[in-house]
């Protein structure tokens, strides 16, 4: 999966800053899967940046728990974590309290040009949805809800869900194959953002409540089926 991952930079701070905001947008948006190695040198080339800034932003995920430490050398790097079904259970009970408090937030301060954004987030995950193409979805499902919980202004609430996205969105991916052809929660985003539009808090909170224990509730049973096998 990493070689099909195109990082984009950014314009802001130094390399090693733009190398560090890159992958952790490829992490919140689960675009590298449970226990996929990052290997420097194919970050770098993805980056077009040299390893130097590379090997200091994935050591700083290294330092923050997202990464774990994995090879050595030019062809070393770090590994997304492998969470067990208690460790995800606990992730996502964090999302479900934190988030559904910044979209009832949201709800009462979100400008129009914001619940525009987030309605053509929507649409696009819908789309990529039918065109059957992943890598869109993932994007899309990304800035959906984060273009939610910044719209509520509130940056240390915010800050605190990026780190538990960051640490769980990997393994959110393991409920597309079921996800993908079903749209099965795609009714909760809606409902979120019409909640949105109407300046409805516990209805917008709700929905997105609805929408992280539905995940939650899919996933844990995975990690567990796939702990019993093993």
């Amino acid at each position: 999966m990493t070689q099909k991952i195109r990082l984009k930079k950014s314009e802001e701070g130094g390399l090693g800053d733009q190398a560090y905001a890159a992958l952790k947008t490829a992490l919140l948006a689960g675009r590298y899967a449970p226990g996929e190695k990052l290997v420097l040198r194919t970050v770098a080339e993805a980056l077009d940046i040299s390893l130097t800034p590379v090997r200091d932003a994935i050591n700083r995920l290294i330092a923050e728990k997202i990464l774990d430490r994995g090879g050595i050398g030019q062809g070393g790097g770090a590994t997304v974590p492998l969470i067990d079904a208690s460790q995800f259970n606990q992730l996502m009970i964090v999302r479900a309290s934190l988030e559904p408090l910044a979209t009832s937030v949201a709800a009462g301060v979100a400008s129009a040009k914001a619940l525009d954004d987030i309605e053509q987030h929507l649409q696009d995950m819908k789309n990529s949805v039918e065109k059957n193409r992943l890598d869109r979805y993932l994007d899309a499902h990304h800035r959906f809800h984060f273009s939610i919980y910044r719209a509520a202004q509130m940056p240390i609430i915010l800050e605190m869900i990026e780190s538990a996205w960051l640490r769980c969105g990997p393994t959110l991916t393991l409920a597309l194959p079921e996800y993908i052809p079903s749209l099965k929660r795609y009714p909760f985003h809606l409902t979120a953002l019409k909640a949105l539009r109407k300046k409805n808090p516990e209805q917008a909170a709700a929905a997105i409540r609805a929408d992280i224990e539905s995940a939650r509730t899919d996933i844990v049973a995975m990690l567990a089926a796939d702990a019993t096998v093993r």
